[in-house]
């Protein structure tokens, strides 16, 4: 890389840093009750991704890290839109949804980036999206999964809906049978805090 090329790295990754400060919309909170940063889900969801994807056959385990990596890129510049938000614009005939608004907020984020490592992000973020390869497919089950693991775990605020999380993501998350299987743990840490929290 040339010193052009380093600063709009440089320039990107000051950015970049804004996710550390984005909170998550969906109430997400950690185990000391503080509000999760899109930062913090990501590097948990990276996490995941580098312990189970070399368990499921069929998938490159360092495409799906770079994947949860770069997922929520576009939430440094427009914020997190939470799932219930998003279903009631879609319900109210909204024709941009959050995945173009996502998009063109990624693509100014990533501009200051040299070509090459610009197109790749794109790429892995466009591949996220369609969750048509085996790669995407496991990323987007695993993001689901870890917002339902720290719902499990967070110090959620009173009237907290557990129960959407028993739907949330079930499209994602029924194979392959790793991942059906930690959704069945889940679901049923879900079913208990719900149970506790209600008492």
């Amino acid at each position: 890389m040339n010193e052009s090329e380093i600063r709009g790295l440089l320039d990107f990754l000051r950015a970049a840093e804004r996710l550390k400060v984005v909170t998550r919309s969906a109430h997400t909170h950690t185990s000391d009750g503080t509000r999760e940063s899109v930062a913090e889900h990501t590097w948990r969801l990276a996490l995941m991704a580098a312990l189970l994807a070399p368990h499921v056959p069929g998938v490159d385990a360092a495409r799906v890290v770079r994947i949860c990596l770069v997922h929520d890129l576009g939430e440094a510049v427009g914020g997190d839109i939470p799932a219930p938000e998003q279903a009631r614009r879609l319900a109210v005939g909204a024709t941009d949804g959050k995945s173009a608004a996502e998009r063109r907020d990624l693509l100014t984020l990533i501009a200051p980036l040299p070509p090459g490592p610009r197109e790749e992000i794109i790429a892995l973020w466009d591949e996220y999206e369609a969750a048509v390869t085996p790669e995407a497919k496991l990323a987007k089950a695993l993001d689901k999964l870890e917002t339902i693991l720290q719902h499990t775990q967070g110090k959620n605020p009173p009237g907290f809906d557990y129960r959407f999380n028993l739907g949330y993501g079930r499209e994602h998350t029924n194979a392959p049978p790793l991942v059906a299987a930690m959704r069945a743990i889940l679901d049923r840490a879900t079913e208990a805090r719900a149970e506790s929290d209600a008492n």
